[in-house]
């Protein structure tokens, strides 16, 4: 039976309306999803700017409400974080141990490829008549929504809110990853991170975590810097936003490390023209990770790359779901993990707009959507 309900759609045209969509029920492999919470970030904003019709969102958490036929590891009634990192487990990728970048599922590199990634079948969900896709494959700035199995972790933890939890999905875990599963961040190391917004706040507590013994964040936000040292800053540089590529915060990093810059450095803040500012932050031999997926061409002096240093470009914090999500999950059960914190605040669906002017204006570590 299918199920009607108010949903967050970008229109193509810049702009988005809270309408009524049909989403039908699950096909095999697919499950229906009633969502409790939705994380925002800056790439749903984004999608108002896909020129096509879609349906909104990519972070959340919900309630299993009816499975397809196939579906053997969830039932009606269990707790879901949605992930939009869906592997197939038979592609080159997969198999060699990255499913985050997927060639055949993923909405990242699969649609780079030129070709359609694999997802719940797009008459499941129908828009003012017709068929539309979901973000991501995902739309969850919905109240209800149809995925693929492999695009849930249940939660075993039911001490979890909803809200927490949905932020896991992307920013917590993209931040968390690009520290533990890409850097490889080692105890007793010193790390710069750059921009303290939600993805900036999870690399600086997973640095924390990872034993770093030094975490030097910059921001040009006084208040974002003061939100950094709750979750785990060691040291606050405001930055001048004169300041071309940080050079002059890089020359205050080598001062708190001895001189030679520090072992790590992580870009944080999506703005293309800071894309090589990491390689400025770190020594000889250290490594240099530009996390907010900037995509833009830019241009980089060769001199920041001397010497032996190590730039790299992780997707989603090179993502397993199946195993990062309950390590996320533990970690906040012992109190080692903020989440319910990173929640600055909630929001109904209607409310959108202003969730959107808010996050824009650097007001929240995280804004939720959160439904009834």
């Amino acid at each position: 039976m299918s199920v009607n309900c108010q949903a967050a759609v970008a229109t193509g045209n810049g702009d988005f309306r809270i309408e009524s969509i049909e989403v039908a029920s699950p096909a095999d492999d697919e499950v229906l999803v009633q969502m409790k919470a939705a994380g925002l970030c800056h790439t749903d904003y984004d999608s108002l700017s896909w020129g096509k019709p879609i349906v909104m969102g990519h972070e959340g958490a919900g309630t299993v409400i009816e499975v397809g036929e196939q579906v053997k590891d969830f039932k009606a009634g269990d707790t879901v974080i949605l992930n939009w990192a869906t592997p197939c487990g038979s592609c080159f990728q997969c198999q060699i141990g990255n499913p985050h970048i997927c060639e055949q599922n993923s909405p990242v590199v699969a649609g780079a490829n030129g070709y359609t990634p694999g997802h719940a079948h797009l008459e499941g969900t129908i828009w003012q008549g017709k068929p539309i896709e979901r973000s991501f494959n995902l739309g969850t700035l919905s109240e209800y929504t149809l995925v693929k199995q492999s695009a849930l972790v249940k939660i075993e933890d039911q001490s979890i809110p909803f809200p927490s939890a949905s932020i896991v999905s992307c920013g917590v875990m993209t931040g968390y990853g690009s520290v533990v599963n890409a850097a490889e961040v080692k105890p007793g190391s010193s790390v710069v991170v750059l921009g303290a917004g939600g993805v900036g706040l999870n690399v600086i507590q997973a640095a924390k975590i990872a034993g770093a013994a030094a975490v030097i964040t910059v921001d040009i936000n006084p208040a974002k810097l003061e939100m950094a040292k709750q979750f785990g800053a060691t040291h606050t540089l405001l930055a001048e936003k004169d300041d071309t590529g940080l050079l002059q915060a890089a020359e205050q990093v080598k001062t708190l490390t001895g001189g030679r810059g520090a072992d790590y450095a992580f870009e944080c803040t999506a703005i293309p023209a800071l894309g090589a500012a990491p390689l400025a932050m770190v020594r000889n031999a250290g490594t240099a990770v530009q996390v907010s997926g900037i995509e833009q061409e830019i241009t980089i002096d060769m001199n920041l790359f001397e010497w032996d240093k190590v730039y790299i470009n992780p997707l989603y914090g090179k993502c397993n779901p199946g195993i990062d999500f309950p390590k996320i999950i533990a970690l906040y059960a012992k109190g080692d993990l903020l989440l319910d914190e990173l929640v600055t605040r909630e929001y109904s669906l209607d409310q959108l707009s202003q969730a959107f002017d808010d996050m824009l204006a650097g007001k929240n570590a995280k804004g939720v959507i959160t439904f009834n």
